[in-house]
């Protein structure tokens, strides 16, 4: 069968309706309230061969447009009706936490294979050491709750009744996770059923034809917007706030390469596995798809008319060095990678920027908190949920504003109605809202983060909050534009008792405490001395920006709810003369640790690592931080010191290489 561009925009139409029809019923019938509220979820039409051609485009999780099933698919055979089952991280490489419990059914026509539909689903809880399974606490993936390598779940239309009961055992609310189970099936269920019906109008090889050349059409695409971009090779870091409690900042680098029609995203740079659960479980895959998010977003804000799917993705590939925070090796805990996956998409937006500052947006706010709260109810039963996420928003963008605590890269999740979380868990919601001058300052000013406040009324309660990050390095803004303010997090704020928190994500709670947690805003775009008069007006009428904001970020003097006009312009040229304007942004925390680790010292601590046995990478990692301490590197960059530091170590330790010989001499020489 021969596609013309209308004929395959239709396929593909049908392919997405079909995907969102799943993800409908999965939401619709959903127990949990992380998916069905939050739509922490994916669904897929998968190739025979496990690639993604149709995912949502409007809801759910939009990590998964390029979600790679190969990997588990050919451990079984099929028949119809059959489904399987995983969780398990470092089975295939599909599954990204225990939480995430992936499902995937072949469909058949005339006896033939045609395609798989597959769903996944974020379980509030798999059991594990903590309620709600995850923290950066944990130390290896066996106490990340139960795993579930690749199994069949129902074979000639039973249920593997022992699977169940075992995941019943081994979770807090098993009455919750059956009933996401159930609207799993019932979401692949629908999936096959419109297959069907896509077919009826194909016919068979005309829609397996179809799935192939929808791929191929989504990679010229790409291919066609890659040619339109500058050959050449872009550096870019970002930071997460500490690889474990009280540890040290966590680095992801990333060098861009673009030429001709293709791209790569080179992690070399980044930090070792962690002995947190910060790591991402890549396998090593080149277009996985954790590795490829940032990517997809790059490619989709510049061309938003590719079909996403994962045709757009071969035109790149990822270098993803085994034993780093991008490739862990089991038994790595993995369970927070999607904090370090968040901060991957911003290194690799940051790298897209260089290339093009005037066609993308600062960096979102990310650092985006899943709050949990397990607790009881008058009568003693136990409760657990999500209350919804809390982050920051858009980045502003060359434009307009961006997008007030959207959450921007975090998908689509989505916030849950104050009513819900108090009908569903014995909370009082205090505050919820927006936080003034949290948004960074700029011409189009970045978005707002969120706040939430609550209290708890029950004795051993425990809060959990997920991806606790930017409370010591902001979202970065762009071409003059100023980071985000930092997150913040507090136990009983405004008292006696107030606890400072930090990048804690799990909080034990009393009666009577309240939490308080402020998302990290997002950077601004452009010079904030140009933002319109009357758009700073507006946001102080707003509530956005103080009055205090307005003057010594913007410029602008507000009077008896008024712009002072004189005054503003005499600021305004007060302020340009000693404004220096730089590509990006970064805010205080970032400039003190970077005096500090220069990429000199980077560099050389890089290839230090890179021969150093995997197991021994994060001690070594942390005896350097501590002898480098905290003063500003000398003006040679101070790479002598980190060899300096790890000759001490190979001296103590004699399971330790000696360093490079290349980098010993390239400190010599500096």
């Amino acid at each position: 069968m021969t596609f013309d561009s209308t004929t395959l925009q239709i396929l593909h139409n049908y392919c997405t309706a079909t995907a969102e029809s799943m993800g409908w019923t999965l939401m619709r019938t959903a127990h949990s309230t992380f998916v069905k509220e939050t739509e922490d979820f994916s669904c897929q039409v998968l190739t025979p061969e496990g690639l993604t051609v149709a995912s949502p485009t409007t809801f759910g999780a939009t990590w998964y447009t390029n979600l790679d099933y190969g990997g588990v698919l050919d451990r079984f055979d099929y028949r119809e009706g059959d489904v399987c089952i995983t969780s398990d991280p470092y089975a295939g490489f599909v599954a990204t936490h225990t939480p995430d419990t992936h499902i995937w059914k072949p469909v058949f026509r005339d006896g033939q294979l045609v395609c798989f539909v597959g769903c996944h689903i974020h379980n509030t809880d798999v059991g594990g050491a903590v309620p709600a399974t995850l923290s950066r606490s944990l130390t290896e993936i066996h106490q990340e709750g139960l795993r579930i390598p690749p199994m069949r779940l129902v074979r000639d239309g039973m249920i593997n009744q022992e699977l169940v009961n075992l995941i019943a055992r081994n979770v807090r609310l098993p009455e919750q996770n059956w009933g996401d189970m159930n609207a799993q099936l019932a979401c692949v269920n629908v999936g096959e059923r419109k297959i069907h019906e896509i077919i009826d109008r194909f016919g068979r090889d005309g829609f397996k034809q179809g799935l192939d050349a929808l791929l191929d059409y989504s990679e010229q695409q790409a291919r066609t917007l890659i040619r339109s971009l500058p050959d050449g090779e872009w550096f870019f870091a970002d930071y997460v706030d500490e690889d474990q409690a009280g540890g040290y900042p966590v680095r992801v680098a990333v060098t861009l390469r673009i030429h001709g029609d293709s791209l790569t995203v080179d992690f070399t740079g980044s930090d070792p596995q962690l002995v947190s659960s910060l790591n991402m479980p890549t396998g090593g895959k080149e277009r996985h798809a954790l590795a490829m998010v940032g990517v997809v977003y790059s490619l989709y804000a510049l061309d938003p008319t590719i079909n996403l799917n994962f045709g757009m993705v071969r035109p790149a590939r990822a270098i993803l060095p085994p034993g780093t925070v991008m490739n862990a090796v089991e038994p790595a805990a993995v369970g927070m990678r999607s904090l370090m996956c968040n901060l991957a998409q911003t290194a690799v937006i940051g790298a897209f920027c260089k290339a093009l500052p005037d066609r993308l947006p600062a960096s979102p706010g990310s650092g985006v908190s899943i709050m949990n709260v397990k607790t009881t109810t008058r009568t003693g039963r136990t409760v657990m949920a999500s209350v919804g996420p809390v982050g920051g928003g858009a980045g502003g963008d060359p434009w307009g504003d961006g997008a007030e605590g959207c959450g921007a890269n975090m998908s689509y999740l989505k916030n849950t109605p104050v009513e819900i979380n108090e009908a569903e868990v014995p909370i009082r919601v205090r505050r919820y809202g927006l936080v003034p001058d949290s948004g960074g300052p700029g011409k189009h000013r970045g978005g707002s983060a969120l706040e939430m406040e609550f209290q708890l009324f029950a004795p051993q309660s425990m809060v959990t909050a997920r991806n606790r990050d930017r409370s010591r390095f902001s979202a970065w803004g762009l071409c003059g534009g100023k980071a985000g303010r930092v997150s913040r997090f507090v136990k009983n704020p405004g008292g006696n008792q107030a606890v400072e928190l930090g990048s804690a994500d799990i909080v034990p709670c009393d009666p009577g405490d309240v939490i308080l947690i402020q998302g990290p805003g997002a950077g601004g775009y452009g010079n904030p001395l140009e933002r319109p008069e009357a758009a700073v007006l507006d946001d102080v009428r707003r509530g956005l920006v103080s009055l205090a904001s307005a003057r010594d970020d913007y410029g602008v003097v507000i009077a008896d709810g008024a712009v002072d006009t004189q005054a503003t312009t005499a600021l305004r040229v007060e302020k340009a003369q000693r404004s220096t304007d730089t590509v990006f942004g970064h805010g205080a925390g970032r400039a003190a640790f970077e005096a500090t680790w220069t990429p000199g010292r980077y560099a050389a601590l890089t290839a230090i690592l890179g021969i150093v046995p995997v197991t021994w990478r994060f001690f070594v990692k942390h005896k350097i931080f501590a002898a480098i301490g905290d003063a500003p590197a000398p003006a040679d960059g101070g790479a002598a010191d980190v060899v300096a530091a790890y000759k001490a170590l190979v001296t103590q330790f004699a399971d330790l290489p000696p360093p490079p010989d290349f980098v010993t001499n390239q400190a010599a020489a500096a």
